[in-house]
């Protein structure tokens, strides 16, 4: 079959895209090196709670349920474009702002309350900034590319992404190698945030390059200039074919939420739901403590996260060679079994009070069949799931409740694991199970149709 696209485009802005999925990895990922310091410098000398530290290493979650229920709004408003510029300054003003959080209002060094909720707040404002992305990068991607690839093009955003939180590991172990403790808990944590700024710089100045996605130049009658952008796309000749499908659906949609039923806002919210409730971030933020614990020194449980980082690349790239030829669901029930079998392996590790090289094996596990299936995965589906009217306005939802379900995980992860380590993760284990039982009973297969099919799937 002749190929009926120009890869070269696609790719191309596809690539400037994903550096948004980067900056959403490295931002969430840059607090596991600098989590024990900010406790040291901020929480400790304050005699704060360990729900105090739990609170501040997820702050920025707070920001992205604001970025991703906001998400809807600015990108309906001002399009798919500016809203990733605005992020991209979001970013940039976070990572100066949490690496220095001092800078006009406190005297350098002194740990205080109000101290403490400037850095929140800091971390918060890279939060919303991650929303945005979260919701829009991977909506952006999906409105550009053809039905065909769509699948591997939304995929590449979660090896940005996991590609970003790489980087960080790199970066935060470069920062950290052979400096001591008291260096690393002073400059150290400063520079792993402020390290951010360089990306966020760059995603910004490339953005000016990409055009707007002729979906959203439809839904707001510039007809022309989205003809052109599927022109350079796709041909002249299928270009206007797409255009006329696109108009239809913009005209015979309705503009509200429910057109199509509550099940596929019901299906959105629980892949956002279930992608947290299996407890991935907890071993992403907490990755270097997880394995100090389990006898590692600083140094090397930096590097074991390295570790666990380019085997979380390595499986992200078996999802993208697949996810256009098996299919979502394939994929999102295989990695729960997979998750499920990680999880309860190391609750049972924890209660046994078995500590070593097999709880890394498990860990591994674990993080391989999350990332073969619902890292990936479950943004495909929240890019394509949704009809053309409302997609703006349902991925917005999803992924608002992606985040607060990320929040509530993550915040929850120290106290939890103060009372039970055991029971924690078989709460998550049980968790990947009912996930996995959710794709069985209720996600439709996406494969190969158009975002303008999956009104003619919703209407049946």
């Amino acid at each position: 079959m002749k190929k009926r696209y120009n890869s070269g485009y696609i790719l191309g802005i596809t690539l400037v895209a994903t550096l948004g999925g980067l900056l959403f990895g490295y931002d969430t990922a840059v607090i596991s090196g600098a989590e024990k310091s900010i406790q040291a410098f901020l929480v400790e000398p304050l005699n704060l709670s360990s729900f105090a530290h739990g609170a501040t290493v997820s702050s920025a979650l707070i920001g992205c349920i604001i970025g991703g229920a906001l998400s809807g709004l600015i990108s309906s408003r001002f399009g798919r474009k500016k809203s990733l510029l605005l992020a991209a300054c979001l970013f940039f003003l976070s990572a100066l702002g949490s690496g220095y959080p001092e800078t006009l209002f406190f005297a350098h060094g002194e740990p205080s309350i109000s101290l403490l909720f400037t850095f929140n707040c800091y971390r918060i404002v890279g939060g919303v900034g991650v929303g945005l992305a979260s919701a829009v990068c991977p909506m952006y991607i999906g409105e550009i590319a053809p039905a065909e690839i769509r699948g591997r093009l939304v995929s590449l955003n979660q090896f940005a992404i996991i590609f970003g939180m790489l980087v960080v590991y790199f970066v935060n172990w470069g920062i950290a190698r052979g400096q001591s403790l008291e260096w690393i808990d002073a400059i150290g944590w400063r520079r792993m945030f402020a390290s951010e700024a360089v990306p966020a710089t760059i995603f910004g100045l490339l953005l000016f390059l990409v055009p707007e996605t002729p979906r959203y130049l439809a839904l707001t009658n510039r007809p022309d200039k989205a003809l052109n952008v599927l022109a350079k796309i796709n041909g002249k000749q299928r270009a206007e074919e797409i255009l006329n499908e696109i108009k239809t659906t913009v005209q015979k949609s309705s503009a509200k939420l429910s057109s199509y039923g509550k099940k596929v806002i019901i299906i959105g919210i629980l892949l956002s739901v279930f992608q947290q409730f299996v407890g991935i971030n907890v071993a992403l933020y907490y990755a270097p403590r997880i394995f100090e614990s389990m006898g590692a020194a600083k140094d090397s449980s930096m590097l074991q996260t390295i570790i666990m980082g380019l085997v979380n690349v390595i499986f992200t790239v078996v999802a993208i060679m697949t996810v256009d030829k098996w299919g979502r669901r394939p994929l999102l029930i295989t990695g729960s079994i997979g998750m499920s079998i990680g999880m309860l392996a190391i609750s049972a590790l924890s209660f046994s009070n078995i500590i070593g090289i097999s709880t890394l094996v498990f860990i591994i596990i674990y993080t391989a069949s999350f990332m073969w299936s619902w890292g990936p995965i479950c943004w495909v589906l929240i890019s394509e799931i949704f009809p053309n009217k409302i997609r703006g306005r349902a991925v917005a939802i999803a992924v608002a409740a992606q985040w607060f379900a990320n929040y509530l995980i993550s915040s929850t992860y120290p106290p939890m694991m103060k009372f039970s380590g055991g029971m924690t993760y078989a709460i998550y284990g049980i968790m990947a199970l009912l996930s996995a039982l959710f794709v069985w009973k209720m996600v439709p297969e996406t494969k190969g149709k158009s975002l303008e099919e999956m009104e003619k799937l919703w209407k049946k």
